[in-house]
């Protein structure tokens, strides 16, 4: 276990400090949902206030499942390695073309051809469209 899997793994002060940014406002949802529900007078109110707090700890358990899947799909190292270096590659090739070749006129790249071309067009269309990919989905889904 090394320095990194202290930091950054599920266990890793960086984790742990996601997972309390990400559910910690939920969890103060389902305490005032509950004090609420102590402090409603009939049974109408009661029972808006038992189905606000389902709501927020079924909410709060989604992203725990959430966090707990995207750290099973980066797995270890070797397997989160390759997409980084994939996308972390294109990006310094997109602002090398940018940035020193076109704001600053300092250098000229060829263009990519043939099925590298190809290659960063998905990974540009995956990197940046995926999650509207998957907000579609969702939507045509229901």
């Amino acid at each position: 276990m090394g320095i990194l899997s202290w930091i950054a793994g599920p266990g890793g002060w960086i984790g742990d400090a996601v997972k309390t940014a990400l559910t910690g406002p939920l969890v103060d949802g389902v305490v005032n949902g509950y004090k609420a529900k102590l402090a409603a007078g009939n049974t109408s109110e009661k029972l808006a206030a038992d189905l606000a707090a389902r709501e927020l700890n079924v909410e709060v358990r989604e992203r725990e499942l959430a966090v707990q899947q995207n750290i099973a799909d980066e797995g270890r190292w070797w397997t989160a390695a390759p997409r980084a270096i994939a996308c972390w590659s294109f990006a310094i090739f997109i602002a090398k073309c940018v940035v020193w070749d076109k704001v600053l006129g300092l250098g000229t790249t060829d263009p990519l051809t043939g099925d590298l071309s190809i290659w960063a067009g998905w990974l540009m269309a995956l990197w940046f469209g995926g999650r509207s990919a998957e907000k579609i989905a969702r939507i045509l889904k229901r």
